[in-house]
């Protein structure tokens, strides 16, 4: 909102909203570069329906830039559309399309660099490299467009929303599909991703990277080829996300690589091959999560300190949890498992024998995973019975001493 506040005002200021340009086949100016060439600092370019073969174009002062009337803007040449190089520009109501496959250049339908207070909002990205390409900018909103890529390979297709070095964005409200990665952020500080659905994307739904004090809100990640990857960043909050039916050899849910100081609160995690795979991450709240119908729920490597997972749901899973190394100080507690079979005599609530996540069977199929073969079967049942009896291998220090005896609800 404060951004858009910003902008208003600085068109008002500058007296945006009495200089217009029209753009059609039979008006005066009938070409989009041309259109920019005529009009002063914060004028609005008004595209009057039809489709524009344009070469690249330039966009070199404050404009907002309308498309009426099914507008779209086609690369002639396969190359980059539009690139914007002012503060407060502003698109809505466009079709982009045509921006080819370039394995040399990063190629997009909007490029904004080094710009400040721009919005990008309700517009169609058919079938384009990368859609929306963000360098060193900061102040933006990209708001309710539609990103349909047509990705086959990682090798041939960009991402739906990039942005590198930037800070402050606003991603909002947008369905991105079929591209290398939804959204991309790498150096990306104090911005907020929310209410995005980003579905059947080849690599990543949202892959972020050495980008801190980020939120990600009510979002949809589903079909990726994982739903959502965090490396390398700190002060991260997601928050009422959802992470479904990432499937796959290497497939997560959510994958937590180098993560200081993260707060994972109220994400429902359904139909996963891996809910959560956590690796060398510190100082981590996970509470009121849901974890539903994944292979693992939740996989521990190493290097993971001081994290605390409470007040969870873990329900039917195939396997709740796996620790590949001590758990160190990381606390599990107050969580729900479907798998428990304890039992409550005072009627508290809180079951009155401990749960021991970890299977001996996890670690069979960890060390052969070829063992999958066997899961669901009798001998498997004979064997973690049997570490259930007597446990030698599983780690006695991996242990809830006050499970729920029902859903933990937020």
């Amino acid at each position: 909102m404060k951004q858009v506040l910003i902008i208003l005002l600085f068109f008002y200021h500058h007296g945006v909203f009495g200089g217009i340009v029209e753009i059609c086949k039979d008006c005066d100016v009938n070409d989009v570069s041309k259109a920019i060439s005529v009009a002063n600092e914060c004028d609005t370019l008004i595209l009057l329906g039809g489709k524009y073969y344009s070469e690249p174009i330039l966009v070199d002062k404050s404009l907002v830039i309308i498309g009426k009337l099914g507008s779209e803007i086609v690369s002639a040449s396969g190359l980059q559309i539009i690139t914007v190089v002012a503060d407060y520009v502003s698109f809505s109501g466009v079709k982009f399309s045509g921006v080819k496959t370039n394995y040399l250049k990063e190629n997009a339908a909007i490029r904004i660099k080094q710009g400040k207070y721009f919005e990008i909002e309700n517009n169609i990205f058919e079938d384009c490299f990368f859609s929306i390409y963000l360098e060193k900018s900061k102040y933006g909103i990209i708001r309710n467009n539609q990103i349909n890529g047509s990705a086959t390979t990682e090798a041939e297709s960009g991402n739906g929303i990039h942005a590198w070095y930037s800070s402050h964005l606003t991603i909002e409200s947008n369905r991105i599909t079929h591209q290398r990665d939804g959204i991309y952020f790498e150096f990306v500080d104090n911005s907020l991703i929310i209410n995005n659905i980003s579905i059947r994307n080849i690599r990543y739904g949202l892959h972020f990277m050495f980008s801190n004090d980020d939120e990600y809100r009510n979002n949809v990640f589903e079909g990726n080829g994982v739903g959502v990857a965090v490396m390398f960043s700190k002060k991260i909050k997601m928050i009422d996300n959802a992470f479904i039916k990432n499937w796959g050899t290497s497939a997560y849910g959510l994958l937590l690589k180098e993560i200081n100081d993260a707060e994972i609160i109220n994400n429902l995690f359904d139909d996963n091959t891996i809910g959560i795979f956590v690796e060398g991450s510190n100082r981590i709240n996970y509470i009121y999560n849901t974890f539903s119908s994944n292979g693992w729920a939740f996989k521990f490597s190493g290097g993971c300190d001081s994290n605390d997972i409470t007040d969870n749901n873990f329900v039917n899973n195939s396997l709740d949890m796996m620790v590949s190394s001590s758990i160190q100080n990381n606390v599990i507690r107050g969580n729900y498992w479907s798998e428990y079979t304890g039992y409550d005599l005072n009627k508290d609530g809180v079951g009155d024998v401990p749960y021991y996540p970890v299977k001996l069977y996890s670690y069979i199929l960890d060390q052969v995973p070829e063992s999958i073969v066997l899961m669901r079967s009798m001998f498997v049942d004979l064997v973690n019975y049997s570490e259930k009896v007597s446990p030698v291998f599983t780690p006695k220090d991996v242990i809830d001493n006050s499970p729920k005896m029902s859903l933990v609800n937020d």
